[in-house]
């Protein structure tokens, strides 16, 4: 990932950690739980090695390819998916993942990328990194920031505690106890993350 090599390994803490809770999710629940967190994981486990600072991890050209046909291949297993079982999370993770099929072309294509590789020193990969060019689409960059920028507000506004006496939603995500609950934070993480690499691209 280009940006501050500081953004970079938060993420990389941030998604592996997330990453890391879904693999634990995959072993508890119902089977459509389970599904559901192997996709948080495959999503939190991509996004901490695409956000390993270029300066660190010389990725070649395959690399960012091996990204695309990976989360391409989720994308459109989510999609088949999500035509037999309807549920919100099915598209939020098909969107991920075509976020993560961008950013891996995008960053491939860029001349950043190719001189991040060439770098031998990381101050020097650091001032390159702080110098590109934006990557990508400024109109389809735009418009996943304002569909992740959207979720993590909503997220947010969900986990926020319902007053004594007030009526719960049933099945409410930020209201569900316990494991639910922690999900659901994972997820709101990853949202934020996602934000962050499109903005850092």
């Amino acid at each position: 990932m280009h940006g501050p090599p500081l953004v970079g390994w938060l993420l990389v803490v941030l998604c592996t950690a997330t990453g890391a809770y879904g693999l634990v999710s995959t072993r508890a629940g119902a089977a459509g739980e389970r599904r559901a967190a192997g996709g948080d994981a495959l999503m939190g486990l991509g996004m901490a090695a695409m956000a390993v600072p270029a300066a660190v991890l010389h990725t070649r050209p395959w690399g960012y390819a091996l990204y695309a046909v990976v989360f391409g291949a989720a994308g459109l297993h989510t999609l088949i998916r999500a035509r037999r079982e309807p549920e919100a999370h099915h598209l939020h993770h098909a969107v991920g993942a075509f976020a993560m099929v961008y950013m891996a072309l995008a960053m491939a294509g860029t001349p950043a990328a190719t001189a991040a590789r060439a770098s031998a020193g990381a101050a020097h990969a650091g001032h390159a990194a702080a110098a590109h060019e934006p990557a990508g689409t400024p109109l389809l960059t735009g418009l996943l920031l304002v569909y992740f920028a959207v979720y993590v507000v909503r997220g947010a506004a969900q986990m926020v505690p319902v007053p004594a006496g007030a009526p719960a939603e049933a099945g409410g995500p930020g209201r569900a106890p316990g494991g639910r609950e922690l999900t659901h934070a994972c997820r709101l993480s990853m949202g934020i993350g996602m934000l962050a690499m499109l903005l850092t691209m």
